[in-house]
């Protein structure tokens, strides 16, 4: 997989400047750390109301179990958004402590973290710093203030476009973004699945939960409080159920693992197995809208699964499919999204019938050149979901990377092919994406395994990443046309139309910001709104200039983004 490595790249905005920067020498309890210990506070980037700033504290020493960094700002400048430190503030006095859970412990007696702010009129570094209560006793070097170098100009209203929205051209209905529970392993808890769907500050607006159906139904119970939750908390929340074996006793080697066949005369049985799964769950007050017919008919593994055919799998659905019922069954969640297992059920007329959705998965699938639009699926209007995939080659087999949200290997493998993957799906017409776990420690929250640093149940820069589509893409919005300048060609854009919006996903996967882009809306916009999450910034929101039926942006570098026009 690639690696790319960049250059750290800072929160870009309208007005960017150059840093200032301020090192202070500041002392510390005696024992606590070595002498000398500095700090190295600079503003990376600056716009019109905020800035982003990075602090590394250095010669601290190493036996520090806790730190604790203490400065005011005098200017009225206001911290908004941290990570690898704790930042407060009251009033001017601005504290910041270490998180160990990011590993902002001392190592060789460093330590940085860094924030976003927001500031009004000017905004000096300060010129003072404490490590522990103890003031900084060595000299200061003066703030440099940033260049005065005017903001970018807007274009006027009515001016050329770089971006233009035609929603006269319409595709695909998106039915979702989503992740998987644990399969095998406990549910979400209330907290986890409110973060996982909410859409509220720092939750993630998921729109599809993917939850196992177990062959033993004393299972089932595990994970009815977390879809409850999800149902009633989330917007329009859809639960997919994927089967992975059936009971061993019904197939060829017995066995719930290593794959093997179901039998034939288990057929039916299979069928009420799925119908009883589906009514169980509705009288627990949860609908599951999906219900796939088996994940990965084409692997199998020392775990449970299932092989079929997919003459198999149109034979069941065609003969036994009308037997589940209150849901709608998905054929046939491949590994690589491959039509052999597809192609024959939607060639047969009472198969197909008998089945709402196409379901695969998107390991090999690029690879293999299926990552495009399935033709025989949009000829029988059945949507496509892309039901599974997983990916956290950036950690090299586990490294501890995965706590720290401004790690460069986590935020290349997110943006260039996690998030890259996600455009391509929505450009093939494909209706939904579903990652695999939405908790662990490379996914969306984290689980709190001490090996990879992350803290169970917080948000991670990959989930962020995410929420760029899924919080504001919603379900029942259809994907529009489009078209670029050539000042946009960097830019990976989809958008789509719906509840009185249009909303647009923008990825810029190259080293250089596109500044004062210039979005066209098909109408006069009463409200734009441009969040953005980069290797710095999380979901943040970025200054947007309206004029009219227009939009004026700045895209950072590096960067994936969202802006949503109020029609």
């Amino acid at each position: 997989m690639r690696r790319r490595r960049v250059t750290h790249t800072a929160l870009v905005s309208a007005g960017a400047v150059l840093l200032a920067s301020a090192a202070v020498a500041v002392a510390v309890p005696a024992g606590a750390a070595a002498a000398g210990c500095s700090v190295n506070y600079s503003v990376s980037s600056q716009w019109q109301g905020g800035f982003g700033a990075n602090v590394t504290i250095t010669n601290l020493g190493d036996a520090l179990t806790s730190w604790t960094l203490t400065w005011r700002y005098d200017a009225g400048q206001t911290v908004t958004q941290a990570w690898n430190a704790t930042v407060t503030q009251s009033g001017a006095a601005v504290t910041a402590k270490n998180v160990d859970y990011n590993g902002a412990l001392p190592t060789n007696g460093t330590v940085s973290f860094g924030f976003n702010g927001s500031w009004t009129g000017s905004n000096p570094a300060p010129s003072t710093f404490a490590v522990n209560g103890v003031a900084c006793t060595g000299d200061t070097t003066p703030t440099t203030p940033p260049p005065t170098d005017p903001p970018p100009t807007t274009p006027p209203p009515n001016g050329p476009a770089d971006i233009t929205v035609n929603s006269a051209t319409r595709y695909q209905t998106v039915d979702g973004f989503g992740a998987a529970q644990s399969i095998w392993g406990s549910a979400w808890s209330t907290t986890d699945t409110q973060t996982l769907v909410g859409m509220g500050a720092n939750q993630l607006g998921l729109s599809i939960v993917r939850t196992g159906l177990s062959p033993v139904s004393s299972e089932w119970a595990t994970h009815v409080n977390s879809l409850k939750t999800a149902k009633s908390y989330g917007s329009n929340v859809k639960i997919l159920a994927s089967p992975w074996t059936a009971p061993a006793a019904w197939k060829t080697n017995n066995s719930r693992v290593n794959g093997g066949k179901l039998k034939t005369d288990y057929y039916d049985d299979y069928a009420n197995h799925l119908n009883s799964y589906v009514q169980y769950m509705r009288g627990q007050g949860v609908t599951v809208d999906v219900t796939s017919v088996q994940n990965e008919p084409d692997w199998h593994p020392d775990y449970d699964s299932m092989d079929w055919s997919g003459t198999e799998l149109r034979t069941f659905v065609r003969d036994q499919g009308a037997r589940v019922q209150n849901t709608k069954l998905m054929v046939a969640e491949a590994v690589n999204m491959n039509y052999n297992f597809t192609d024959p059920t939607l060639n047969d007329a009472t198969a197909r019938n008998n089945i709402g959705y196409i379901g695969g998965h998107l390991y090999g699938t690029e690879e293999s050149g299926r990552l495009r639009p399935y033709s025989l699926a949009e000829q029988h209007n059945k949507p496509v979901w892309m039901t599974e995939w997983n990916l956290h080659a950036a950690d090299g087999g586990g490294s501890n990377i995965w706590g720290n949200p401004a790690n460069t290997a986590v935020w290349n493998e997110t943006l260039d092919d996690i998030m890259r993957t996600v455009h391509k799906s929505m450009e093939a017409n494909w209706n939904a994406y579903i990652w695999w776990y939405g908790k662990r420690y490379y996914s969306f929250i984290g689980d709190g395994e001490s090996a990879y640093g992350t803290v169970a149940g917080a948000p991670l820069k990959r989930g962020y990443a995410f929420s760029q589509y899924a919080k504001y893409v919603r379900p029942g919005y259809q994907r529009v046309a489009l078209t670029k300048s050539t000042k946009a060609s960097p830019l990976e854009v989809t958008a789509y139309q719906g509840d009185g919006k249009i909303t647009l996903v923008i990825l810029n996967r190259s080293n250089s910001a596109v500044n004062n882009a210039v979005i066209q809306a098909p109408q006069n916009v009463t409200r734009a709104e441009h969040y953005l999450t980069s290797q710095n910034a999380n979901a943040a929101s970025q200054p947007t200039t309206v004029n009219g039926g227009q939009a004026t942006i700045n895209v950072g570098a590096r960067s994936i983004s969202t802006v949503v026009f109020t029609l």
